[in-house]
């Protein structure tokens, strides 16, 4: 299958990684890009396991940062093009309030029809039950984190991988490779349990949705906020499991929590909703009204030159 650019024309003078190494790189750059935040962390004595303080959960949002810096590096020194080839392009307010309400609203459609099946219950005000200046900021914080950790994973997986793949094998490729990929690297966070299965189903489905998004709008913009605003509204705004982990914030909407006896499938159980059934038809949904209306069409994005440096290693 012919390949095909997604985000900005390429010229003869920019150079493609070879899949072999793009895919394995991609984990490195990740891994390597982490490394100096863990470490300097460590040795502040940075609280680095989720829910203890709401400082050592920002902390560990935000040493995703340098993994963005590392792929943009690799783009422009060794690939020889910007960052718009990478899907920071144009538009990038209107993209990206419009992925955060796109997000919000995914994120509210799953957790207010888990609540109307009877799965949540009402916990407290969160937030509400005692505002203040010391109890707003972290959640200001908060979200701040999500944007850097929202914006790199999607800079790895849907700007990078995606689009080297996709402009060497199309985007059927492109979007296998990054789903596989994306999947991998999330599968840890799940424990063994009954939710493992459905857990990695969402894994799945979220990582087409967003290929699907990022294809559709030619821009990374959109998805790097909806990735944002579903977690934060996720662990922020409920007080709800974000990849099985629960975070040290008082919630800003509502504190809810899993009703005794409701069924796992229905919950996530200690996933959170990320391993519920629900989420699975709702990204479903979203998926099938994308290939409705054109995400798989093979036309879009800018066809490749016929003249090019094929490799950067």
């Amino acid at each position: 299958m012919a390949g095909i650019e997604l985000y900005a024309p390429r010229t003869e003078r920019h150079r493609r990684t070879w899949t072999a190494f793009a895919i394995p790189l991609s984990v490195i750059f990740i891994i390597l890009g982490m490394m100096p935040g863990a470490f300097i962390g460590l040795i502040n004595h940075i609280p680095l396991i989720p829910g203890t303080s709401w400082i050592g959960d920002v902390y560990q949002l935000l040493i995703f940062g340098p993994i963005i810096g590392i792929f943009l590096l690799w783009a422009w020194l060794f690939e020889r093009r910007g960052p718009q080839t990478l899907g920071f392009n144009s538009d990038f307010v209107k993209r990206y309030l419009r992925g955060l309400a796109i997000g919000l609203g995914f994120l509210a459609t799953v957790v207010g029809s888990i609540w109307l099946l009877g799965g949540y219950q009402f916990e407290s005000l969160g937030f509400w039950r005692a505002p203040s200046l010391m109890t707003f900021v972290p959640l200001v914080a908060l979200f701040l984190g999500f944007m850097v950790q929202g914006a790199t994973e999607e800079t790895a997986m849907r700007g990078y991988l995606l689009q080297v793949i996709a402009s060497r094998h199309g985007i059927y490729w492109g979007i296998a490779v990054n789903m596989i990929v994306f999947s991998l690297l999330h599968a840890g966070n799940i424990k063994p349990s009954p939710e493992l299965a459905v857990g990695l189903l969402n894994i799945v489905l979220v990582a087409i949705f967003l290929s699907f998004y990022a294809i559709r709008e030619g821009s990374l913009w959109g998805v790097c906020a909806w990735h944002t605003a579903w977690n934060w509204l996720l662990g922020v705004g409920f007080g709800l499991e974000v990849s099985g982990e629960k975070l040290a914030a008082a919630p800003i909407v509502v504190d809810l929590m899993g009703k005794p006896g409701a069924a796992w499938w229905l919950t996530g159980a200690s996933f959170g909703p990320e391993g519920s059934l629900v989420t699975s038809v709702v990204l479903g949904a979203a998926i099938a009204w994308q290939v409705s209306k054109g995400a798989l069409k093979q036309g879009e994005g800018y066809p490749a030159p016929q003249k090019l440096a094929e490799t950067a290693v």
